[in-house]
């Protein structure tokens, strides 16, 4: 009776943990989210300008929503990674240092449990980076940090070291022209290629990114929409409007934006001004 009685205690005592750490874990993700966006206040220029911050454009999400200290993300349990990131590319973030490439790890903060890694082992697909690790090297604690499995999506070899890791250089080289830029990266689900591992990851049957820059007539928007297949073409081959990645995605793009001005910069695919 008194090791039922234990039994019973310990599960009692196990589950509490595990609600007060998803507890704890949102109210962190929530309280750098708000730190980020108040240090940006504070630096407003006299012109009214500011910093970007990420909580400027979130995309909607009906998943769980996560912010680590340099990105945030949406993570989809049915498909096994983020439906989306998004993070500030600064030109200070792009450095020239070597740092050692870390272990992937797997997200504590993702309450459902994010994929494995050992999911990518031996399935002829990359652990291929939402946010890139390229984009993360003003600190080492900030380029490890992209080394969540929470950030990776199964991506062809060819494809990953292909048109995609050029598609992150062109990214890098408005970032550095431009001072900053507000980076969206994520997956299309719809028609997937396969399955991998034993958690089911789904293989994306597209990778989009979308960039957008504060200018003084309400910014711009620069998208494209790549399918997962290597290709010799240009980047510039694939832009697209904003409007078709919503449409195809289901997700909602800087709705934080008046309206009228949404509703023009989403609906342009062109690379004008940039």
């Amino acid at each position: 009776m008194k090791k039922t009685i234990y039994g019973v205690v310990l599960v009692i005592i196990a589950v509490c943990f595990y609600f007060y750490e998803i507890q704890r874990n949102e109210e962190e993700s929530q309280n750098i989210l708000e730190l980020e966006d108040f240090q940006t206040t504070q630096q407003q220029d006299a012109d009214g300008f500011k910093p970007l911050s990420r909580k400027d454009f979130l995309p909607s999400s009906t998943n769980q929503v996560i912010h680590h200290s340099t990105y945030s993300l949406s993570y989809n349990e049915r498909h096994e990674q983020a439906e989306w990131t998004a993070h500030i590319l600064k030109s200070s973030d792009i450095r020239d240092v070597d740092y050692k490439r870390p272990y992937f790890e797997i997200d504590d903060m993702v309450k459902t449990g994010a994929a494995h890694w050992r999911n990518y082992k031996k399935s002829g697909y990359d652990r291929g980076h939402l946010v890139p690790a390229g984009d993360r090297r003003a600190s080492k604690k900030d380029y490890e940090e992209t080394f969540l499995t929470s950030n990776i999506s199964p991506q062809e070899h060819e494809f990953n070291a292909g048109i995609w890791n050029r598609l992150e250089q062109k990214t890098r080289y408005y970032a550095k022209r431009y001072d900053e830029l507000y980076v969206i990266t994520g997956s299309i689900f719809n028609n997937s290629k396969d399955e991998i591992g034993t958690e089911f990851v789904t293989v994306p049957s597209a990778f989009y990114k979308i960039m957008y820059r504060n200018t003084n007539d309400g910014g711009k928007l620069l998208a494209f929409l790549i399918p997962h297949k290597e290709s010799d073409d240009s980047i510039y081959t694939y832009i697209t409007s904003v409007d078709d990645i919503e449409q195809q995605t289901g997700i909602d793009f800087f709705a934080q934006l008046p309206d009228d001005l949404e509703n023009r910069l989403e609906a342009a695919a062109s690379s004008k001004g940039w």
